[in-house]
């Protein structure tokens, strides 16, 4: 999953990589998009709010990035961001548990996009949670998605029993998806439940 790409997976530039006895002593991750496509991405300098962290802004680059990743199926695009995703829960001691996808709506999209975002990052990670709805919380108005019943059963409660989690998904709108996962894992006996997104719509 880690081999150097040749060419950016966003716009297929060529990539000029460096990489020295440096890079291969500290396992850096390679580069996968130019500075080009790097810049397009809006940071978010405030990235605390309620117990979640978020790295980007949800903004045109951003959209067309999910748009191509989730709905056209490009796997390779879990590349993307790898090196910023892995600097940021690399020294992490929590457990991290991805939102998981409904077995219905993985076997339309063939693969669990927030794990293949964890993978790239050489993230570990272990699934404590099962999706019981296969509703789009995207196809809701913030009415309908504030309303939600709960979309989440922890799979083995002994397994997460006054352990500290953080939660991690693609991105935090108003909040119902994690705040769901949450309640469910402090419910069945977890110590602290924290929430990480990529982005902040």
């Amino acid at each position: 999953m880690n081999k150097p790409v040749q060419n950016c997976l966003l716009c297929d530039r060529e990539l000029h990589q460096n990489i020295g006895w440096k890079e291969l002593l500290l396992k850096t991750l390679p580069q996968t998009i130019c500075t080009r496509c790097e810049q397009r991405f809006q940071r978010i300098e405030q990235q605390q709010k309620e117990g979640v962290v978020s790295l980007f802004h949800y903004n045109e680059a951003m959209k067309d990035y999910l748009h191509r990743y989730k709905f056209l199926h490009d796997i390779l695009l879990a590349k993307v961001f790898n090196k910023v995703i892995h600097e940021h829960l690399k020294d992490d001691t929590r457990l991290i548990v991805p939102i998981p996808m409904h077995p219905e709506n993985l076997k339309l999209r063939t693969f669990a996009h927030i794990d293949e975002l964890l993978k790239a990052a050489n993230i570990p990670f272990a699934h404590h949670l099962t999706k019981l709805s296969n509703e789009q919380q995207s196809l809701k108005t913030r009415e309908e998605r504030l309303k939600t019943p709960q979309l989440f059963e922890v799979i083995n409660p002994n397994a997460i029993k006054d352990k500290n989690l953080l939660i991690v998904d693609d991105i935090y709108t108003t909040g119902t998806t994690l705040n769901h996962a949450k309640k469910a894992l402090l419910e069945a006996g977890a110590k602290t439940v924290d929430g990480f997104t990529l982005i902040h719509g």
